[in-house]
């Protein structure tokens, strides 16, 4: 099941050099309830690429999401993604499910927090 995703976030920067990951500023990480290490999907909406990885937390409030290693080849600077973590979850705990999405704005500041995996806010920032 979809446990969280940082929505239509822009990428900062890419560094095909380093050994792996998404680094992400933790904000938006805590946010989205997406744990450092966390395994993640990555969607850009600009190309159509999409790729695995886990996450890094970058500098508070710099509104990082920068890729790094392989997957640097996948994105650009100022491509926009969604960043997204699953879960599993048990009948139980299906009861009182709910994923978290994280809207933010062209510079990567949460604009809105909610439940609604389908709704783009007016003023995102649209591909």
């Amino acid at each position: 099941m979809l446990k969280s995703k940082i929505h239509r976030a822009t990428v900062t920067a890419s560094d095909l050099h380093y050994v792996g990951s998404i680094t992400i500023d933790p904000d938006l990480l805590e946010a989205s309830d997406i744990l450092e290490h966390e395994q993640v999907a990555v969607v850009d909406v600009d190309n159509g690429a999409r790729f695995e990885t886990y996450t890094i937390a970058g500098e508070r409030g710099s509104g990082e999401i920068k890729v790094n290693g392989a997957a640097a080849r996948l994105v650009h600077h100022g491509d926009t993604v969604i960043v997204i973590s699953y879960a599993q979850y048990d009948k139980t705990e299906m009861e009182h499910y709910v994923p978290t999405v994280v809207h933010v704005d062209s510079d990567n500041r949460i604009i809105h927090v909610d439940s609604e995996v389908a709704t783009l806010l007016t003023g995102a920032n649209p591909a």
